[in-house]
């Protein structure tokens, strides 16, 4: 990976290096625990891994997205729940440039501010004087045991009883119920269990539209069209693991002694194409994936047909980057043999994580039919890209 022209992303890419004692000793309870250690939550937060796209009018490092995805992608190398969480919390930061100044700056006052997120569900949004009373049960929420605030999406209802466009909410955690749902197999540490709300008032001053947005900062990461700047986030860790996954393949290949052989598991031609190929992929897979953003942020300012091509081309670079990174990981675990079954190795649990990570809506195959639908001549049928 080449390095960062931006220092502060060379800071925080060195304070995951730090980190990386802490999680490795930690990391045993991971898995029985089913959330980040507060041991580790708590140096990732004081790290400022939570506020990566938090605006510089309210103190933060205002990441671009790009840099965003190299700091999220150094963390997934590390534990892939630790890069989930860096990026959903990172990325849920930019509430900054969508809520006024003085609402988001008291939120970040606190060092360990994280805000979970969830749209997997909509709740129902009643409005009354001065905000909206709102109910809800979301799941997948992400770093949810350690959260300072959370975020549900909700349908304003109107005078006809019809649901409306969907609005962000953002509610304290006392107003919160969590439900202990996060009972799976990959990405077990990020604690996404479900949690609701029941009739909790909610001011306009905390709430804003998912789509037709008015930033309130004038940087990027705001001015991305909703839906793309949600997956976004999550699409970015999938490589991450995959990195991860291969370094410590290498690491392996050097200590490993090569079975039916002489010599060590790196000495034989077929593991060095595999890790080749492995790399080539992967930087491949890493490439669309700028290239899309890149697109889709000069598009966002042009607007028009521009942008609708380029969200549909960002969706397809997001399910192409986990079915790559699930790939590789997969071909390196082949090669690894019996060393990738056990639980101590980081090859096991890259497996998982990453398995995990791709089933997120943000990186379905649905949007493959969705470009080819446009090249086809076909209409979208759906406006959820």
């Amino acid at each position: 990976m080449p390095q960062p022209a931006n220092p502060a992303v060379a800071d925080h890419l060195a304070a995951l290096e730090r980190l990386a004692p802490l999680i490795a000793e930690q990391r045993a309870d991971f898995d029985r625990e089913r959330r980040l250690p507060d041991a580790v939550v708590r140096a990732l937060a004081e790290a400022g891994l939570f506020r990566l796209y938090l605006p510089k009018a309210l103190g933060g490092p205002e990441f671009s997205p790009l840099d965003f995805m190299t700091i999220v992608e150094a963390a997934a190398a590390l534990d892939g729940s630790v890069g989930w969480l860096v990026g959903n919390g990172g990325g849920m930061s930019r509430a900054g440039g969508y809520l006024p100044e003085e609402v988001v700056r008291g939120w970040f006052a606190d060092p360990h501010a994280f805000i979970a997120s969830a749209t997997g569900a909509i709740g129902t949004a009643i409005e009354v004087e001065g905000g909206y009373r709102v109910s809800g049960r979301w799941p997948f929420g992400s770093g949810a045991p350690h959260a300072t605030r959370f975020m549900g999406l909700a349908s304003v209802k109107g005078p006809d009883g019809k649901d409306g466009p969907p609005i962000c909410c953002y509610v304290d955690r006392a107003d919160v119920r969590l439900h202990d749902t996060w009972f799976v197999s990959g990405l077990r540490a990020t604690g996404s269990c479900d949690f609701e709300m029941q009739d909790c008032f909610v001011p306009d001053s905390h709430t804003h539209p998912l789509v037709d947005f008015k930033p309130t900062q004038p940087g990027i990461p705001y001015r991305l069209p909703g839906l793309a700047a949600f997956s976004w986030t999550v699409s970015v860790v999938p490589l991450g693991i995959a990195r991860g996954a291969l370094d410590a393949f290498v690491a392996l290949a050097g200590k490993k002694p090569r079975l039916g052989g002489v010599g060590q598991l790196r000495d034989g031609e077929l593991v060095q194409a595999m890790v080749g190929r492995a790399e080539t992929t992967l930087r491949s897979a890493r490439a669309l994936l700028v290239e899309d953003m890149t697109e889709l942020m000069a598009a966002s300012a042009a607007g028009g047909e521009r942008l609708i091509e380029a969200r549909l081309l960002h969706r397809i670079a997001c399910a192409n980057a986990g079915e790559t990174a699930a790939r590789i990981v997969e071909m390196i675990a082949a090669a690894a043999g019996t060393a990738a079954i056990f639980e101590t190795g980081t090859l096991e649990r890259s497996i998982r994580d990453v398995q995990a990570a791709i089933k997120h809506v943000a990186m379905t195959p649905i949007s493959y039919g969705l470009i080819g639908r446009v090249k086809l001549g076909l209409p979208l049928g759906t406006t959820r890209f």
